[in-house]
């Protein structure tokens, strides 16, 4: 058990460490991104499944309502979290769907989405950047191990080149925490 632990505790080490080393110029462009959007009165998307879901949402939460300090709240929606449209765009236009239907009435151009997937080749995730670069959406993608199909889908891509989803899921949170850093300490 002992030893588990330690493998897990150095796995996490080593992809924070990937992140320090190659990722800084793309987080930092991220969040450029991001504040301008949010200066020119867009909206920030979130999406992804499973863990990136909770991430999408614990993200655009800490935008809503507050990260660090007081302040305005700014305009981020986590189209993870409306079961009644997930559950009527799955039934009637199917899974792979229920990220772009959003994105289609929701979005407009300026508006940014931020794509969650470990592997990169989500379907519904696909679909979605499809759909937002048809609006003129600025898409990033926060991915993992080598970005898969949304690598070169995205604006921009910030993978994560580790393949152990949960130490991808929490580097992806990390970053959603930079980000709203940034964000927070221009935008106040």
């Amino acid at each position: 058990m002992h030893d588990r632990i330690i493998r897990i505790i150095d796995d996490h080490a080593e992809a924070l460490e990937r992140l320090r080393q190659d990722l800084v110029p793309l987080i930092e462009e991220g969040a450029a991104r991001m504040i301008d959007c949010l200066r020119a009165g867009g909206t920030v998307f979130w999406c992804g499944n499973g863990g990136s879901a909770a991430d999408a949402q614990h993200t655009a939460a800490e935008l809503v309502g507050r990260f660090e300090r007081d302040r305005v709240g700014y305009a981020s929606v986590a189209l993870t979290t409306d079961t009644s449209i997930l559950t009527s765009i799955g039934n009637d236009y199917g899974f792979e769907n229920i990220f772009s239907r959003q994105i289609e009435g929701l979005g407009k151009a300026g508006d940014i989405l931020m794509a969650l997937s470990t592997s990169g080749n989500s379907p519904n995730i696909i679909r979605a950047v499809e759909s937002a670069r048809q609006k003129g959406i600025v898409t990033i993608g926060l991915l993992g191990r080598d970005g898969g199909k949304l690598k070169t889908m995205c604006d921009l891509s910030i993978v994560v080149p580790v393949v152990n989803t949960a130490r991808i899921q929490e580097t992806h949170g990390l970053i959603g925490h930079i980000l709203c850093d940034q964000v927070e300490t221009t935008l106040q």
